[in-house]
């Protein structure tokens, strides 16, 4: 099975899973542009199937990251670039991941971004 994303003046509107061999027969002939993507790439790598661990064939890696609805579709890139969750946060040229201007504490804690102060604030677990 291979997943696909319509993409409709550079946004994606649709994903759905197919088999290659068989996509041209039944895909709607709608205006927009079937592109491949791959659920296991992440930031340009792509991972063994439900697992952290990079794949030794890097060939398989798509277009940076697994297509969703109402992500961009960078031509220029071959690229799938998520909305931007904050005005603060930069897209990284080499994964097409958007990156908070402060980096995720490394500690057990859960934490979650406030864009007021530009920050990671501590969420209290019950």
């Amino acid at each position: 099975m291979a997943h696909f994303a319509k993409v409709e003046s550079g946004i994606v509107t649709k994903v759905i899973v197919a088999e290659p061999e068989f996509f041209d027969t039944f895909v709607d002939d709608s205006p927009g542009q079937w592109i491949q993507t791959s659920y296991n790439t992440r930031g340009g790598v792509h991972y063994q199937p439900n697992s952290n661990i990079p794949c030794e064939d890097q060939g398989k890696s798509l277009r940076k990251i697994y297509a969703g609805v109402e992500y961009t579709y960078d031509a220029t890139r071959d690229a799938f670039i998520p909305p931007q969750p904050f005005a603060s946060w930069t897209l990284n040229e080499d994964t097409c991941l958007w990156e908070a201007p402060v980096p995720y504490p490394e500690d057990d804690k859960r934490y979650q971004w406030d864009e007021d102060t530009t920050n990671w604030i501590e969420v209290e677990t019950p």
